[in-house]
């Protein structure tokens, strides 16, 4: 069972790396053809190979069927089989964070929570990869705040490490309504750029595909870099009204990592993308 594990992430890393030789090559197609079009001088770097990728830009289509990139090998079922998630905190979790725990569980449709114990994070990656679980997630605090998520995608990653703020408890919220256990309507506001998207994919992958008459809504609303999360329910008293209820929790999900590899590769997997020092006062600080 390990050495097939083993063999699959090999075979996976090996795609990723095709991947990123046949972007190389698209970048010079791109260029190419963009000199031809505009009848402007072949760039430099491209006259030696010019004949050969201007005999490969005929076989090129917009319309291309069955093309796929490493991330939808990844997330290749999404939308096809329900998640499956497992829920899960650090070493000795508070009251609150336990309770927090639960309204997450109760917040993901088709999910477990785990009391963590003293496992060790191997052995829960293992026990979830032979169980067919799709997500795992775990929940951190500081001085009994919940402080930080993350979401572990399986059986071969990505890893994307959230900051959690502004928490608010269902309890906290007055006149809290019901928990419905209908799949939600998603809504993602200002994932434009291929992070955005990437993150976009990442959480979305957490919930199944909703039926039409759910009344159950989840937001993900980008701004300043900081996704805020709302949970709500909705009733329509008439045709031109919806009244919104609150049903919580929310908070605050700031990213500031992902990982090509899952929660107890961390180690050893690549970075895909990291939040560095600085980047605040950046231009390219917005990534979503």
């Amino acid at each position: 069972m390990l050495r097939r594990q083993a063999r699959e992430r090999r075979e996976f890393l090996y795609r990723k790396s095709l991947e990123d030789k046949r972007n190389a090559i698209q970048d010079k197609k791109d260029k190419l053809k963009r000199a031809l079009d505009e009848n402007k001088i072949i760039p430099t770097e491209l006259r030696k190979d010019a004949l050969y990728l201007q005999s490969q830009l005929e076989f090129d289509d917009k319309g291309a069927e069955g093309v796929t990139t490493y991330i939808d090998d990844e997330y290749k079922w999404v939308g096809v089989d329900d998640p499956k998630i497992m829920v899960t905190t650090s070493h000795d979790p508070s009251s609150k964070l336990k309770q927090f725990a639960k309204e997450m569980k109760l917040m993901f449709p088709n999910s477990q929570r785990l009391n963590r114990g003293n496992h060790e994070m191997k052995a829960l990656i293992a026990a979830c990869r032979a169980n067919d679980v799709t997500d795992f997630i775990v929940l951190h605090e500081h001085r009994g705040q919940p402080d930080g998520m993350i979401i572990s995608h399986l059986p071969y990653g990505p890893t994307a490490y959230f900051n959690l703020s502004n928490v608010v408890m269902r309890h906290d919220i007055p006149e809290v309504g019901t928990m419905s256990e209908a799949y939600p309507h998603l809504i993602f506001h200002n994932f434009s750029s291929r992070l955005g998207g990437r993150v976009k994919t990442i959480l979305k992958s957490l919930f199944p595909v909703p039926k039409e008459d759910s009344k159950r809504v989840v937001t993900f609303a980008n701004q300043d870099d900081f996704v805020s999360f709302r949970h709500h329910v909705y009733k329509k008293p008439d045709r031109k009204t919806v009244e919104l209820t609150e049903v919580g929790p929310r908070f605050e999900l700031k990213l500031y990592e992902i990982k090509l590899g899952t929660l107890d590769q961390a180690d050893s997997a690549d970075t895909e993308w990291r939040l560095h020092p600085y980047m605040n006062t950046a231009k390219k600080r917005k990534f979503l």
